[in-house]
């Protein structure tokens, strides 16, 4: 959906496995990284930084603004569960809320992705191993080389 990388506060070696067997196979440049500070490392990533949340601006009134703020930086976005530390929200530059109502970390992530990108990232190409290949019945995945 646009993002290529993400960042987790605890160690997994499960979660690191399972996205360089995705990208092996489906492509694409994703990576893992694990921190040891999350609050230090919002506090110094150089770029803008967004935090979804329910409590945030709508998203419709702000992302033109995160939008021409991060042409020229990095964008962090922020997605954290119901016990998100209250001082998450004010080492953000933005919190934003797809809707202000409970809803899916993931969904909100994808949402957000999806607007910010003006949906060109569902088209991408990644080169990998697999590819499907749409239909409008059925399915069909090739292997472009032996995996």
């Amino acid at each position: 959906m646009g993002a290529d990388e993400v960042v987790f506060d605890v160690q997994d070696e499960r979660v690191e496995d399972s996205v360089k067997r995705i990208t092996d196979d489906w492509g694409g440049n994703f990576k893992v990284n694990f921190i040891d500070n999350y609050k230090k490392f919002i506090k110094n990533f150089d770029g803008v930084r967004v935090h979804l949340t329910m409590y945030g601006l709508n998203i419709n009134v702000v992302l033109k603004e995160i939008s021409d703020k991060s042409e020229e930086k990095n964008l962090l976005i922020i997605v954290g569960g119901q016990k998100v530390d209250s001082e998450v929200y004010f080492l953000t530059d933005y919190n934003v809320g797809i809707g202000n109502q409970p809803h899916s970390e993931v969904a909100a992530l994808a949402v957000f992705l999806d607007r910010f990108f003006d949906g060109k990232e569902t088209q991408k190409k990644f080169n990998g191993n697999l590819e499907v290949i749409p239909k409008t019945q059925g399915k069909e995945v090739i292997k472009k080389r032996k995996i």
